[in-house]
């Protein structure tokens, strides 16, 4: 409770700092500096430098120390005589960041930005243009819809929020639609792909672009509670109830709501991190679900400290034993992994593995750690692939 009440206090100081000490007249921002399209107030900060350094601003006029956490390195905020605190911090690479105040030690979120639910709470975030990625951005293209609707899950006994994606033209006509279940990271919901995937804005460019066919796309929140016998992580038996999640509510229910196309070949399963091990587990053992497989940036294979020897035939039977029956249940298998991510280098070595074997398998690296911007572009690069 000294916690909360703390965290309301650092809170509405800044708030109250933010309404209380408007700036006079229009801010004259350095040349080339642009606002990122995670900030409320378009005119106001933060605000991205040429060099990809992030200039912050934020009024507390009765803090004794303000901090920006960014990304898990603090800057220490200086107070200026109107009562605001600023900072400039060091060149950070493309993408998207998350960031928090600490305001006299306590964490808040900047009421200057947008907030987004990831590293299992909620933070602000800024959004570092790359060049050569229009297509993760608005475009003017014909939009389609994201909605977020509820389906009941016997296995949770509770109704679940679904976030699902339906393309440019959908609510017109009988036209039936491939479909898309995408999984996100541990720490993370239903919204992630959605809001930091930009899952709307990829698939409506390429859509218009003829470079992918219109596919309806589904962002389950695969955070179950129920184990099976007690385990979880990475293994078959930690995955079953996921697996029974998704076969026995959540594709039932997506294809007795939307026009779906209602077969293996018209369905993949992909995700990040987490969400990667939950499509090799689930959509590699469940080839009369899921043709298509994607992961993205699993650490299952090695580089976090849960990693452990993986023996792909006794994880995917007949993986190895039956390669070429495999080969012909998919359509496509696809990883990839960022070329800072610490997972990399055993993502690449189990890629090349399953490729000496026989195993149709295409892996892909995109500058990046462990974070948003490489997501997008295996993402972005995977629906290419798709349904043709």
């Amino acid at each position: 409770m000294r916690h909360l009440a703390l965290t309301i206090i650092a809170a509405a100081a800044v708030c109250l700092g933010a309404s209380a000490q408007r700036m006079p007249g229009r801010v004259n921002f350095p040349d080339g500096s642009y606002s990122p399209v995670t900030n409320i107030n378009r005119n106001g900060f933060p605000r991205i430098l040429q060099d990809g350094s992030v200039m912050f601003q934020t009024n507390a006029p009765a803090a004794s120390a303000v901090q920006i956490d960014l990304g898990g390195r603090k800057y220490d905020m200086t107070k200026g005589d109107n009562g605001a605190w600023s900072v400039t911090t060091a060149p950070q690479m493309p993408g998207f960041h998350y960031y928090s105040l600490i305001v006299d030690g306590v964490s808040v979120s900047d009421p200057a930005s947008y907030t987004f639910y990831g590293c299992s709470r909620v933070s602000s975030a800024i959004e570092i243009r790359e060049d050569g990625c229009d297509d993760f951005e608005v475009q003017d293209v014909p939009h389609g819809q994201v909605r977020t609707l509820n389906y009941y899950s016997n296995l949770e006994k509770a109704w679940r929020p679904i976030c699902v994606y339906t393309p440019a033209g959908y609510e017109k006509g009988n036209k039936r639609y491939p479909v898309v279940y995408i999984q996100h990271g541990g720490g993370e919901d239903h919204t992630g792909w959605m809001a930091q995937g930009r899952v709307a804005n990829i698939l409506d460019n390429l859509i218009a672009q003829g470079k992918a066919v219109p596919m309806i796309v589904v962002s389950p929140n695969s955070n179950i509670t129920r184990t099976a016998g007690g385990m979880g992580g990475y293994s078959r038996t930690g995955m079953q109830p996921y697996f029974e999640e998704m076969a026995m509510a959540i594709i039932p229910f997506i294809d007795k709501t939307f026009r779906t196309k209602a077969d293996a070949k018209h369905r993949a399963m992909c995700g990040l991190s987490m969400g990667g091990g939950q499509a090799f587990y689930i959509g590699l053992n469940s080839p009369q679900l899921f043709a298509n497989v994607g992961i993205f940036s699993t650490g299952m294979f090695g580089g976090i400290q849960q990693a452990r020897e993986l023996d792909l035939e006794n994880e995917v039977p007949g993986i190895l034993s039956d390669t070429e029956n495999f080969n012909s249940r998919f359509d496509h298998f696809y990883m990839t992994c960022g070329e800072q991510d610490p997972r990399i280098e055993h993502t690449r070595k189990m890629a090349a593995k399953m490729q000496a074997a026989g195993i149709d398998v295409e892996f892909e690296s995109f500058p990046g750690d462990h974070e948003w911007q490489p997501w997008r572009k295996s993402l972005h690069a995977f629906a290419q692939k798709l349904f043709k």
